[in-house]
C-alpha cells in the first residue's frame, strides 16, 4: 500500500486535486487490497474552505501532524500561487517531509509552493503554459520546461495546468503497477489513454507580444504564415523595418528568445499540428513544417520534446479497446 498525500489550501484549484484523486482511487479497483493506493488530503488550516470554483474542501489532516510520513506528495495548483507567496506553514513542512518521501512534486501552479521550498532548484520542471515564464523568473535557478504534459527528475515530478495531473497520476500508475492497469483506469475515468510527457500542452512558445500591432508580433505572424521558407536575421529585421542590430535585441527582449530559436518553435508547433491531424508521411510534415529533412525534424523534437515525431503522433493514434 502506497501513501499519497494531496496538500490544499484556500483558492486550490479543485480538479488539481480531484483528477490525481480520481486516478488513484479508481486503480485501487483493479489491484490488490494491499498494493494500491491510501490518499491523504492535507493542508495547513483546517476547513472547510474555499476552492478557486467556489467548492468547499476540507483536508483530513493538518500537515505537520504526529506520524505523518508519506510515499508521496503532491501539492495541488491554484490561480493565485504565481502571484500570492505561499503559507510559510506548508513550505515548512515540505522542507522536513519531502527528504522522506520517494516521490513528491506538484500539478499545475503548485509548482510555485515547491519553489518556495527551495525544491526546484536544480531540476527540470513545468507548469502550466501560461504561467511557465513567472516560475522561471520567481525560481531561476529552477530548468523550467514550458511545453511538456509533465516531467520527472529524480524523485520530483510535476505537470502542467489543471487535466494534466490527470496525466501525471496515470503515469505514476504505469510506474508502479504497469501500462495495463493505467490503461485501464484511463477507460474508467473515460479519458485519452495517457498522454506522454512530452506531448503540447497548447502552442506556450508562440504567444504574442502584448501589443498584437508591434513590429515583433508581424514578424511572428509572418513566421507562422510562411513555417516552411527559409528565413534570415536580415530579411526579418526587414518585416520588422528594423536594422539588424536593433531587431535582434528588440526580439529577445520581447520574447524571451533568439529569432532563430523562435523559427525552431514554431516548426516544432506546425509538425505537431500535422501529425496530430493528419496521415502524412514523416518526410511530408518536415517539409511541410520547414525542417527540410525527417532526420532533422526527429533530432528537434528529442531535444525539444524528449521523444520522436513517430511517438508523438502514436500516444493521438493509440486504441482504448
Amino acid at each position: 500500500m502506497r501513501t499519497i498525500a494531496i496538500a490544499i489550501f484556500p483558492g486550490v484549484q479543485a480538479l488539481d486535486v480531484a483528477g490525481p484523486l480520481d486516478v488513484f482511487a479508481e486503480a485501487n479497483g483493479f489491484l490488490p487490497a494491499d498494493a494500491g493506493y491510501d490518499i491523504t488530503v492535507v493542508a495547513a488550516e483546517p476547513g472547510p474552505f474555499r476552492a478557486s470554483n467556489g467548492l468547499l474542501m476540507s483536508p483530513d489532516r493538518l500537515v505537520g501532524a504526529s506520524g505523518d510520513r508519506y510515499d508521496m506528495i503532491l501539492v495541488a495548483g491554484g490561480p493565485a500561487l504565481p502571484t500570492n507567496a505561499s503559507d510559510p506553514r506548508l513550505t515548512d513542512w515540505l522542507i522536513e517531509a519531502t527528504p522522506r518521501c520517494g516521490r513528491y512534486g506538484s500539478v499545475c501552479t503548485g509548482a510555485f509552493v515547491l519553489g518556495d521550498a527551495g525544491l526546484l532548484d536544480g531540476k527540470a520542471v513545468t507548469t502550466h503554459w501560461q504561467d511557465a515564464r513567472a516560475l522561471a523568473g520567481r525560481f531561476p535557478e529552477a530548468r523550467v520546461d514550458f511545453d511538456r504534459i509533465y516531467l520527472r527528475d529524480g524523485a520530483l515530478v510535476t505537470s502542467a495546468g489543471v487535466t494534466a495531473g490527470i496525466d501525471l497520476a496515470l503515469a505514476l500508475v504505469a510506474e508502479d503497477h504497469g501500462s495495463a492497469v493505467a490503461l485501464k483506469v484511463a477507460k474508467r475515468l473515460v479519458v485519452a489513454a495517457q498522454r506522454q510527457g512530452g506531448q503540447s500542452q497548447f502552442s506556450p512558445y508562440l504567444t504574442a507580444p502584448g501589443d498584437e500591432a508591434s513590429p515583433i508580433a508581424r514578424v511572428q505572424a509572418h513566421v507562422m504564415a510562411h513555417v516552411a521558407d527559409r528565413f534570415t536575421v536580415e530579411r526579418l529585421a526587414q518585416i520588422a523595418g528594423m536594422s539588424v542590430r536593433n531587431f535582434a535585441r528588440v526580439f529577445a527582449q520581447e520574447t524571451q528568445a533568439t529569432p532563430a530559436e523562435f523559427i525552431e518553435r514554431a516548426r516544432v508547433d506546425a509538425a505537431r499540428h500535422l501529425l496530430e491531424g493528419s496521415e502524412l508521411a514523416l518526410k511530408a510534415v518536415a517539409y511541410h513544417s520547414g525542417f527540410g529533412s525527417a532526420n532533422r525534424m526527429r533530432a528537434v523534437f528529442a531535444k525539444r520534446l524528449g521523444i520522436t515525431p513517430a511517438q508523438y503522433r502514436a500516444s493521438f493514434l493509440r486504441p482504448l479497446a
